[in-house]
């Protein structure tokens, strides 16, 4: 049985163009050799959260196109089908009923956490294939047979963040401030566990309600108890509303967080106070992988700048890479293209050589490990400063 290979030279990364992001919005294959293989994506492309999702977008694009130009899938051109869900639950179930129903992708991708779960059962009930990119809750590997994650989940990062602050950090009292939503409190409640059995103690933490503007009551409730490291699981406007706080009162100890921190715009809109922020990666450095500088040339190329949460867009623009295979498998094996088939699929390939993320495995317990990068912002850009 034949495998699908594509090489990501240089060329081919710097190719394509940016089309637009309307909703839904169809990739266009740039041939029509033989019948689309479509699939759904779903990711917030209006509201707070679009900052990330319509760089997340942008990397399918470019998978979609790059994988087209390398022939597709034995000469079928990938199609993605991308809707909007903007990170609200309700918002989701619709808009991935329409995929299912209206449209019948076989498999669809999606992301965040409280999204996530809301749509899972949507999966399982019509058995369409769903992979979750980027959403962290631990309860995600929990969700049902039809639901798998590419992505680490919190239980991965969060555990390796609170070992490392005490052990290579020497940081041994933390404050935990967290969004009151799956994101927030499960992944709080694994850095919590890390750092206390690490020898740490937590002597603040408080949750918040989601898109609050004043969070002047936590950051006292921070100065009083006066911690060495004040980790924050959040939303991105909430982390750098609350360290922009924090700092106008004086409070300069350190922080960290988790993925959802790792952009250029909250270093530009914190400017000095980013100084030394703490967050995690689940995705490889330019020092393990040889295709992600072209990749962030890329951006520069057609952006003049970085992507906005750099590991999440190497995991999705992965992603189609995976479907790929999927749908690979399943025209080899003389199937027809169903979500079971493709769920078939996945658990008989299980693991993935991947452009961006290098080598993940989809293990059948719906887990993925992979190591754990440390970037902290020196002199206003993200540099790796640990490995777990």
């Amino acid at each position: 049985m034949s495998e699908l290979k594509f090489t990501l030279s240089r060329r081919a990364l710097l190719a394509g163009s940016l089309a637009s992001l309307a909703m839904p919005a169809l990739i266009r294959p740039a041939f029509a050799q033989g019948e689309p293989l479509r699939f759904g994506v779903a990711d917030p492309l209006t509201g707070p959260s679009a900052i990330f999702g319509e760089d997340q977008m942008q990397a399918v694009r470019w998978a979609v196109e790059d994988i087209n130009a390398a022939g597709g899938v034995h000469g079928r051109p990938l199609e993605a089908i991308i809707v909007d869900h903007q990170a609200k639950p309700e918002v989701g179930i619709a808009v991935v009923t329409r995929l299912v129903q209206v449209d019948q992708v076989p498999a669809y991708i999606t992301a965040f956490s409280n999204v996530v779960k809301a749509v899972a059962p949507i999966a399982n009930r019509e058995k369409r294939l769903m992979l979750s990119v980027g959403a962290n809750s631990p309860d995600i590997k929990n969700l049902g047979d039809y639901v798998y994650t590419t992505f680490p989940l919190a239980d991965v990062d969060m555990r390796a963040l609170g070992t490392w602050l005490y052990t290579n950090q020497e940081k041994r009292r933390a404050a935990v401030l967290y969004v009151n939503h799956e994101t927030g409190t499960e992944g709080a409640k694994v850095f919590r566990e890390a750092f206390t059995a690490a020898g740490g103690e937590i002597v603040l933490n408080e949750s918040y309600e989601e898109q609050r503007s004043d969070f002047t009551s936590l950051v006292l409730q921070v100065r009083a108890a006066n911690p060495d490291v004040v980790h924050i699981h959040s939303v991105v406007s909430d982390f750098t509303a609350i360290v922009a706080q924090m700092r106008q009162l004086g409070l300069n100890m350190q922080v960290t967080s988790f993925q959802t921190a790792f952009n250029p715009q909250m270093i530009e809109e914190l400017g000095a106070g980013a100084e030394g922020i703490i967050v995690t990666a689940l995705a490889p450095s330019v020092e393990d992988n040889a295709n992600l500088p072209a990749f962030l040339q890329r951006w520069q190329d057609t952006h003049g700048r970085e992507p906005n949460g750099l590991p999440y867009t190497q995991y999705w623009y992965d992603a189609p890479h995976i479907l790929a295979r999927l749908f690979e498998r399943v025209i080899d094996n003389g199937e027809e293209i169903t979500g079971t088939s493709m769920r078939q699929a996945l658990l008989d390939i299980g693991k993935f050589d991947l452009p961006l993320t290098n080598t993940i495995t989809i293990n059948p317990d719906h887990t993925v490990q992979a190591p754990t990068y440390f970037w902290q912002v020196k002199d206003g850009k993200f540099q790796v400063v640990g490995k777990l």
